[in-house]
């Protein structure tokens, strides 16, 4: 059923997440992270990585609004892409993530 301009399909994303990265430093994280990101058709906003005595650390604002698939799906992908990497990596709606991150 065509949806009316404006409303998203059940099960589809909106709003903003943040993805967390961590684990040891290794070739291909960034470029297999982002793969994932882009292939969900989610757009990342903003980027902060650094990389301290060989331990990797990434954070990722992102835009979930253009994507067609769950946020199940993608946290699935995710964690899958980065098991296959050997890093752990976590998404959280931003409201979530804040209310999670609150000083």
């Amino acid at each position: 059923m065509p949806q009316a301009p404006g409303s998203r399909a059940p099960g589809t994303l909106s709003g903003r997440a943040i993805v967390t990265i961590i684990g040891a430093d290794r070739v291909g994280i960034i470029a297999g992270i982002s793969t994932v990101i882009a292939d969900a058709g989610v757009n990342i906003l903003d980027i902060s990585q650094s990389v301290m005595r060989d331990f990797f650390t990434m954070i990722m604002m992102v835009d979930l609004g253009a994507s067609d698939v769950s946020f199940d799906a993608l946290r699935e992908r995710l964690v899958r892409k980065g098991e296959e990497l050997g890093v752990r990596v976590e998404i959280e709606r931003e409201e979530i993530f804040k209310a999670m991150h609150r000083v």
